[in-house]
């Protein structure tokens, strides 16, 4: 592997990932009080697919991804269901899995709860009281960014900026209008025993607690979306680095808003699309290579002409794949290894240059296009197709996309009917032939007719397509 590179939101400038060691990285997960929507997922599919890079070149990678399960928000649902706080984020986090299993995203090493580490947090705002960088007041404990020389770093938003324009929660007890919650104090469920009073942490000090007692301090990727910047990376930097004394995250990768026909996805407009909701139209690869098919960095619109475009790729996929695992004969491969060598060259390229998922893409598409016309000129052999299934398939593994299995039991049922088609054709019976193929068609296999024999492929069921 080269130096994989990435562009780092603090410095402004592509940082190389260390060559030698685990990767730590934290990626701010989601507040469960909804069900999560596209804008979530593509922030959660770049980051599965950097992970699944980084291990495909032997890298050892620690993933972590929290859940903030105590929220005023998820407390204004609970009290709009009737119901309890842990009530409402069981039911998300467990939508959450059913949504992001399917779209094949690799599970977190752990997935840290905030309510799981109450003690870890209260521990953390101690130690910022007693270096004088957080106090008291009558509603809860601060933290004082005024103590903080490098508030704004990350946003680069300075301080007098900050207090003329920003939206500030109003509170009189604060010291500052910019000083932010640790710990709030509360009556009302949930609430914690504090050393300061009853209450609730603040949202900042989660995910400043979790990553630093699952990662360590200084850990090489901490990572989000671009809308987390501000307040909330700035925030963890402030009270983590004030506590460590060191810098806290080596990289601060950070990825593009996802917006739909050029607007920012809201409730107010109704326009937010859940991630079930595209699973059920588009499936998993569809929505894998559309997040995936711009960079990481800029924002994405939500547009069903480009996740038309992406259905009309993943179709030449399954075309060359199964031309691939269903090749017969041997044959010439000096081209194809040429081929290999320059895809695996250029894939690997884009993704070290600042996780060029694009420059992959184009890499990968390059190569099926390649199979499908020396497949239609009826020149692919198994000599070839041994040098190039492994080569998909590890694509396949690092994009995290995944053709449909095919059970033992159903190639022998396909290859079956397809005798009988091809028994009927020969004796001109074509209206025979016609059922047996809307029979196999049926059955989610599309055939694939050659010169001299009849491939099948089965193609991934399609929502939309319906």
């Amino acid at each position: 592997m080269q130096i994989l590179r990435i562009f780092d939101t603090l410095t402004e400038k592509e940082k190389e990932i260390e060559v030698s060691g685990t990767i730590r990285m934290y990626v701010c997960g989601v507040t469960v009080y909804d069900e999560s929507h596209i804008g979530h997922a593509r922030t959660i599919i770049v980051f599965d697919t950097l992970r699944r890079f980084l291990e495909s070149q032997g890298r050892k990678v620690q993933f972590i991804q929290n859940f903030t399960d105590v929220d005023d928000k998820i407390i204004n649902r609970a009290k709009q269901e009737n119901a309890t706080a842990s009530d409402i984020s069981s039911k998300y986090i467990s939508h959450y899995f059913d949504d992001f299993d399917r779209l094949n995203i690799k599970r977190a090493d752990i997935h840290p709860k905030a309510t799981e580490h109450i003690n870890d947090m209260i521990n953390l705002i101690k130690d910022l009281i007693d270096k004088g960088y957080a106090y008291v007041s009558k509603n809860g404990v601060y933290f004082s960014v005024g103590k903080f020389k490098e508030y704004g770093k990350l946003s680069k938003k300075k301080i007098d900026d900050l207090l003329s324009g920003a939206r500030i929660e109003v509170d009189e007890t604060k010291n500052d209008p910019l000083d932010f919650a640790l710990w709030k104090f509360s009556d009302e469920e949930p609430k914690w025993p504090g050393p300061w009073g009853d209450g609730r942490p603040g949202w900042h000090i989660e995910c400043s607690a979790m990553s630093l007692k699952y990662l360590g301090e200084n850990f090489e990727i901490h990572g989000g979306g671009r809308d987390l910047i501000f307040p909330h990376h700035e925030n963890e930097i402030a009270q983590s680095e004030s506590h460590t004394g060191k810098q806290f995250a080596k990289i601060w990768m950070h990825v593009g808003m996802m917006t739909i026909n050029g607007e920012k996805m809201s409730k107010s407009l109704g326009n937010i699309k859940s991630v079930k909701y595209v699973l059920d139209h588009w499936g998993p690869n569809i929505i894998r290579l559309f997040c995936l098919s711009g960079h990481y960095s800029k924002p994405i619109d939500y547009s069903e002409e480009l996740l038309r475009e992406n259905i009309a790729k993943w179709r030449q996929v399954e075309n060359c794949y199964f031309e691939l695992i269903l090749a017969e004969g041997q044959g010439q491969t000096d081209e194809v290894q040429k081929i290999i060598s320059e895809t695996k060259k250029e894939f690997d390229e884009g993704l070290e240059s600042d996780f060029n998922t694009p420059m992959a893409l184009s890499a990968f598409f390059k190569l099926v296009k390649e199979i499908n016309r020396i497949a239609a000129a009826e020149m692919l052999t198994q000599s070839i197709s041994k040098i190039v299934v492994p080569e998909v398939e590890k694509i396949f593994e690092t994009l995290g996309l995944k053709i449909p299995k095919i059970s033992e039991d159903e190639k022998s049922t396909i290859t079956e009917l397809i005798r009988k088609r091809n028994m009927f054709r020969e004796q001109k019976q074509y209206q025979e032939a016609d059922k047996i193929r809307k029979q196999i068609s049926e059955i989610g296999i599309t055939l694939i007719d050659h010169k001299n024999r009849t491939l099948w492929m089965k193609q991934e069921k399609i929502g939309i397509e319906s």
